[in-house]
């Protein structure tokens, strides 16, 4: 029997059914004998990023996030993009962990799905660049007209994308097995 990696999804929308959460269902379910997908539910319950507070007195929800991140073997962020740029719940998110550096060497995946997609996309990447994901250069993907793409019963309705996903996907695998050699 192999152990599944524990992947901890993060989707960068706040909508509960928003086309990036259902894609990371999807992939739970495409990945389900392969990955024990997390999907964090929490986004819009952290607070707003203060420094202040990143010594001491870190709130209970960013310590669970920081901790599942930590605990997790990869990392999927699956987002859109609002006003040309990452939404501010997810850069929020995020903005928590660089002083303590839960992504640096983490084994993190990027998609960006959206109507366009690529200025959040390549925001994004810088970010994930400067706070040391792992392999984020070869692990990432931009799928454009998601809706189209992506159906309400979590399945990925299009050829391409279904393709782009699965490979992405088995990078992020090949790149925590490496990891953990």
């Amino acid at each position: 029997m192999t152990l599944k990696h524990k992947i901890f999804a993060i989707p960068g929308s706040t909508r509960q059914n928003s086309s990036n959460l259902n894609l990371l269902k999807a992939i739970a379910d495409l990945f389900a004998d392969k990955l024990d997908v997390i999907i964090f539910n929490g986004l819009s319950e952290l607070p707003a990023f203060n420094p202040d507070h990143d010594a001491e007195g870190i709130p209970s929800h960013v310590i669970d996030f920081k901790q599942q991140i930590q605990n997790a073997d990869g990392v999927l962020i699956c987002t859109p993009e609002y006003a040309h740029g990452v939404p501010g719940s997810l850069k929020n998110a995020i903005d928590w962990t660089v002083a303590s550096n839960e992504f640096s060497k983490k084994p993190t995946a990027l998609i960006t799905a959206s109507t366009d997609g690529r200025f959040g996309h390549q925001a994004l990447l810088e970010t994930l660049r400067v706070i040391e994901a792992e392999n984020i250069d070869q692990l990432q993907i931009l799928i454009q007209f998601i809706k189209t793409k992506v159906d309400d019963n979590n399945k990925i309705k299009d050829d391409k994308t279904l393709n782009d996903v699965n490979k992405l996907m088995e990078g992020l695998i090949a790149t925590i097995s490496k990891q953990k050699e």
